[in-house]
Parts: structure tokens; C-alpha cells; sequence
């Protein structure tokens, strides 16, 4: 939308009210100085903050490495734009392994993977450009709750793959190469998919903090898939605030609308539900297969790893069959735009009921 919306800016054409509200819908913007000065912003930190991340492995890669200029500017550019995207794609055949005791290059990826999955709003709002356009000095809601559970996330799962792994793949590692490789994990994790230790050697404990990470995925507004991490922390301070008996999920003395606590309901309820059943259609049709037959644990963190548009793998994608392929293809898609866009479509468009029926108390829990 941001790419096509600029298209048309530069033929001079006018943004439309449709188009207009569609772009405020998807950035969470209700209130913003101008659709066209949006597109440009977003597009001016891409390019710039890719050309940074680009600079600076040309040069850790033209002091470290043999390649010539032209080899090193070629990696240096795509890995740049793959890590900022959230993409995940890398030259290198055991993607950054080569590089786990490099903190140069573990830094200067994982800062673009977290540039790329904090959200364009976040990062504009940080750069002061939407507190110059509200009047305040103050961070936005939205940057706040996406800054405070990114960092809980990263340094959290950084702490329990450190925990389950120290005598597992990081065994025989330095405290500071395994460290690197324990933040880098947690990082990528967050829809990114790069990797510098092998995924299928972690033990089961480890891969599942990375379920858990690849599901809740990067923040909105942002390059990456799950289903993000504002949507992740409003569901937590609702169930916190529902066990202190509150009336209201709040963050940061500001409450939360019960417009948003519907969207989240609607996202979370559906992302379990098409990951629960494209798990089963995956086992299903991989029941021949060596690779996913009794591997219940391969086979749900391929899913999730599709769904959070991730890329991550255990190392059965390759093997798995047409059937097996089509149900990863199709959770990738549903993963990006499905649940998200149904919630959209759903708690967008409230109805007030004509009439209400009398209440009775059901059991649960």
C-alpha cells in the first residue's frame, strides 16, 4: 500500500478519501499530517536506514573478508534490506552461522531486524516527527507498549535460550559468543529467520520459546508478520486487569478502547485456530513422511514459523510434499494479511443490537 500510494504520488495523482482511510486503518493512524508526507517519511527511514546497515557491513566485510568491492557491496546491500524487512533470505548457505562469534555483525543485523520490526510509526514517533504534529514532548501510546514489550520479549527469550541451550549448542562456546548467539536467536526469532546456531540441534524446551516468539512476532505498522506485540500485551494486561477484578485494560495511565480489546479477541482467537488446523493438515499429509511422521514438535514449529512469516525451519521444508507445501504456502499467506484483516472487518463495523436477551450464568474454567 505504501509503495503503490507513493506510485501515485509522484503521477500527481490525488489520494482519494478510500485510499485515505485504508493507509490510516493499516498504520493505526487517525489523525496524521497528511497521507502524502506519511508515505515519504516511511519510505525516506527505509532508504536510509538500509543504506546505514548496508555501509556498515561493507565495511566489516571489506576489513574481515577477501571479496572484492563489488562482492562486498552486493552482500552488504541485500543483507541489509532482507534483515530491515524482516525477510529473512541470505547468501550464506548456513545463513549467519559463520558469523555467531562476530559481534559487528551480530549487532549491525539485529539492530536492523529490530528497526525493521518496531513499526514506522514507532520509529517516527521516536524521531519526534508525530510528537511535533500532536504538540507534546511525550511518546505515543502505541510506541510505548511496542518499545516495552519488544524489549521484554528480546531480553526474556534471549535468558531462557541462554538457560535451555548452555549445556545443549552453545556447550563449548566462550560467555560472550554464546550470549551473542542467545540475543541473536531471541532477536531473528521476532519474523526475522535468519540463524547463526542450528535450529534442529535445540532442544525442545528452547524451540519452544521460539514458537512463542515467532507467534507474537514484530510490532504493527511494521515489516514483519505474528500477530504483534501490541496485540500480545493487550491480551496480557486484560487478563491481568479481568484477575484484579478492573473494568478497564490500561497501559501508562491511558485506557485501552474495548474496540481494540474486540480486535485482539478476533486475532488471537483466529491465529490458534488456523495454526491448530493447518498443524493437523500438515501431519496428515506428511504422514508418510519420515521427516514429519512422529514429529509432532518439527511439524507445529513449521507451521508457526510460516504463519509468523518467519522462516525459520527445523530443515524438513525441503522434503516435505506438494500437499505439504500448499498447507505452508497457504498458512504464510494467512499468516501476513488473514487474521488481521478479518479482525479489521469485524470490529470496524460495530452493530448496535435492537434487542438484548435475559442473562444466565454458564460454568467455565
Amino acid at each position: 500500500m505504501t509503495f503503490s500510494t507513493f506510485f501515485a504520488v509522484l503521477m500527481g495523482r490525488k489520494i482519494g478519501f478510500s485510499e485515505t482511510d485504508v493507509i490510516k486503518s493499516s498504520m493505526d493512524r487517525h489523525s496524521v499530517f497528511g497521507m502524502e508526507r506519511l508515505i515519504l517519511y516511511i519510505l525516506g527511514l527505509t532508504f536510509t536506514i538500509e543504506a546505514v546497515g548496508a555501509a556498515l557491513l561493507f565495511l566489516r566485510w571489506r576489513a574481515t573478508m577477501s571479496w572484492t568491492a563489488a562482492e562486498t557491496l552486493t552482500q552488504a546491500v541485500f543483507h541489509s534490506v532482507s534483515g530491515f524487512c524482516n525477510a529473512g533470505f541470505s547468501l550464506f548457505g548456513d545463513s549467519f552461522s559463520a558469523y555467531r562469534a562476530d559481534p559487528w555483525i551480530n549487532i549491525i543485523m539485529m539492530g536492523l531486524i529490530v528497526a525493521g520490526g518496531i513499526g514506522f510509526i514507532v520509529l517516527m514517533d521516536a524521531a519526534g516527527l508525530f510528537r511535533k504534529s500532536r504538540g507534546t514532548k511525550n511518546l505515543s501510546l502505541q510506541s510505548k507498549v511496542a518499545i516495552t514489550t519488544s524489549a521484554i520479549l528480546i531480553l526474556g527469550g534471549a535468558a531462557l535460550i541462554f538457560l535451555f541451550e548452555r549445556g545443549n549448542l552453545l556447550k563449548g562456546m566462550g560467555m560472550g559468543e554464546s550470549l551473542l548467539a542467545s540475543f541473536f536467536q531471541s532477536v531473528t526469532a521476532r519474523t526475522a529467520g535468519f540463524n547463526t546456531v542450528n535450529i534442529a540441534g535445540m532442544a525442545s524446551p528452547a524451540r519452544l520459546v521460539l514458537i512463542f516468539l515467532m507467534f507474537i512476532g514484530a510490532s504493527p505498522g511494521s515489516t514483519g508478520g505474528g500477530i504483534k506485540t501490541c496485540t500480545f500485551a493487550v491480551l496480557a494486561v486484560t487478563v491481568y486487569g479481568i484477575m484484579r477484578n478492573k473494568a478497564r485494560t490500561s497501559f501508562f495511565g491511558r485506557s485501552v478502547p474495548m474496540q481494540i480489546i474486540r480486535e485482539v479477541i478476533v486475532i488471537i482467537f483466529l491465529a490458534i485456530a488456523w495454526i491448530f488446523a493447518a498443524t493437523i493438515a500438515l501431519t496428515y499429509l506428511e504422514r508418510n513422511n519420515p521427516a514429519i511422521s512422529g514429529n509432532f514438535m518439527g511439524a507445529f514449529f513449521e507451521v508457526v514459523s510460516a504463519f509468523g512469516t518467519v522462516g525459520l525451519s527445523t530443515g524438513v521444508t525441503a522434503g516435505l510434499s506438494f500437499g505439504g507445501k500448499i498447507c505452508i504456502i497457504l498458512t504464510m499467506y494467512a499468516g501476513r494479511i488473514g487474521p488481521l484483516t478479518l479482525a479489521l472487518a469485524v470490529a470496524f463495523r460495530p452493530r448496535a443490537d435492537r434487542y438484548s436477551y435475559p442473562e444466565e450464568n454458564i460454568m467455565v474454567g
